[in-house]
């Protein structure tokens, strides 16, 4: 068994060589280094002035319309969506359903502005995003109960969204990942089996605290620990935001849930050079193993969140991915089950 992970270490070890192409940031500041000297206050303030880049031009996607909705929790907080639909699409969509990333205490709608217009251009989906509320004031679980409420939404309201309330894709960036494959997780426990797809790029899968290090690769945090965008310290820090007390709960490290049988297809992409890669590589595992069709997408030597540099190479790959895995699941899907 050491000798296996030795040798997926190894193998693991050559995501982690930068990739040339990201030189051009290597003096970039790194926001989250020392992360635990700055403020949740501070953080979303440098975050809500960071700006919304496209790695396409904006007149390419200026048919889709964008609006926005207030909907009530189960607890009678208001909650908002942003609704996006291209005006030249008439049909019934799928819900490809957004929970933003932003290490559950930063971000909003914003965080996937570019993902979701392209998304709503070119599949035949009708994309909504959440604002579910934030840590550390809104502790686990409230960001899954506030997402999952917004999902149930659109499902009851399908006809005025224009939507199939059967077909729905969850999709997150690093936290928001998580918060995706949680909502997959309670779609399938509940018997809902309204989700038929999921979008996990750069997921966070388990709190460190809880990760089975006994049956999976685990040295990105290592390997990676002082890495552009995002640094072992801010990673771990970010969870003990969103989970002080309850990082073993399935619906927090979907990693270790009882049986990953019955979800549904995933599209993984993962970071080489991120702390949190390995997350999405033992992810992709757990779900293989269980019999769920996985396509893992690994990026060697870039960062998290590499994809918010619209000049590098690899970002029109990164969405193009997004695009392609929603028209798979769409249109291909039945012809191989």
């Amino acid at each position: 068994m050491a000798n296996k992970r030795e040798r997926a270490a190894a193998r693991y070890a050559g995501y982690a060589i930068p990739d040339p192409d990201f030189d051009k940031y290597k003096d970039m500041e790194n926001l989250f280094a020392g992360i635990k000297g700055f403020s949740v206050p501070a953080m979303c303030e440098i975050f809500s002035q960071m700006p919304v880049s496209l790695p396409y031009s904006e007149q390419s996607v200026a048919s889709v319309g964008i609006h926005h909705q207030d909907i009530t929790a189960r607890d009678g907080t208001e909650l908002g969506l942003r609704i996006y639909k291209d005006s030249n699409w008439q049909g019934k969509g799928i819900l490809f359903f957004v929970t933003h990333g932003g290490g559950w205490a930063l971000g909003d709608h914003d965080v996937e502005e570019a993902m979701n217009r392209l998304v709503a251009k070119r599949t035949r989906s009708v994309v909504v995003s959440v604002n579910y509320r934030l840590a550390p004031e809104f502790p686990f679980p409230c960001a899954i109960n506030d997402s999952f409420d917004a999902l149930q939404w659109c499902r009851q309201n399908a006809d005025k969204l224009r939507i199939d309330a059967n077909r729905v894709i969850v999709v997150g960036s690093s936290s928001g990942g998580n918060i995706a494959a949680a909502l997959a997780l309670k779609d399938r426990d509940e018997g809902i089996n309204a989700i038929f797809g999921q979008v996990l790029n750069i997921p966070d899968t388990c709190h460190p605290a809880y990760f089975p290090k006994d049956k999976y690769e685990y040295s990105s945090p290592k390997q990676n620990r002082d890495a552009p965008m995002l640094t072992t310290e801010a990673a771990h820090w970010f969870w003990d935001l969103y989970c002080p007390n309850r990082g073993a709960d399935s619906y927090a490290s979907p990693l270790l849930a009882a049986s990953h049988k019955g979800l549904p297809p995933a599209l993984i992409q993962v970071a080489g050079l991120d702390p949190v890669r390995d997350d999405g590589l033992a992810y992709s595992d757990t779900l293989k193993a269980a019999g769920v069709l996985v396509k893992t997408k690994v990026y060697p030597g870039l960062p998290h969140a590499f994809y918010l540099f619209p000049d590098l190479k690899e970002t029109p790959t990164y969405f193009n991915m997004i695009v392609d895995w929603i028209n798979f699941l769409d249109k291909d899907l039945a012809k191989i089950l």
